[in-house]
């Protein structure tokens, strides 16, 4: 899959999900080697993410090498969670991959891509 096609399917995912009412595509752009795509979505409860993902071609896959996925809740624009590999918490198993709750807990995680995270948020709501 290329940088491009791998861009269409996140596109062609997020128009289809019974979970989005809406989204905007703030950012994205593909080269031969990688690529990258920042979405604002709303979901139908009136929730939202913000979704930035950053990868790169490894052999014929695309790799999500840096991201952060962060879901809002509508109403008190309070965090539910925000899933990034940012390398700030090398104790926790897993590291760099980790979540950030909305008690403010940060628990391991593992790689994640933007479908991955619809599944997770799919599976909450």
């Amino acid at each position: 899959m290329t940088p491009t096609e791998y861009l269409t399917k996140i596109l062609i995912e997020l128009s289809a999900s019974l979970l989005i009412s809406s989204f905007d595509v703030m950012e994205r752009w593909a080269e031969p080697d990688q690529g990258y795509i920042r979405v604002r979505v709303r979901l139908t409860n009136g929730d939202f993410l913000e979704l930035a993902e950053y990868f790169v071609m490894s052999g014929k896959k695309c790799v999500t090498v840096r991201y952060r996925y962060q879901w809002m809740d509508q109403v008190q624009q309070q965090l539910r969670r925000r899933w990034d590999n940012v390398e700030h918490h090398p104790g926790l198993p897993g590291f760099p991959y980790h979540v950030h709750l909305s008690d403010g807990r940060i628990e391991p995680s593992k790689a994640l891509g933007i479908l991955d995270v619809l599944g997770l948020v799919a599976e909450e709501m």
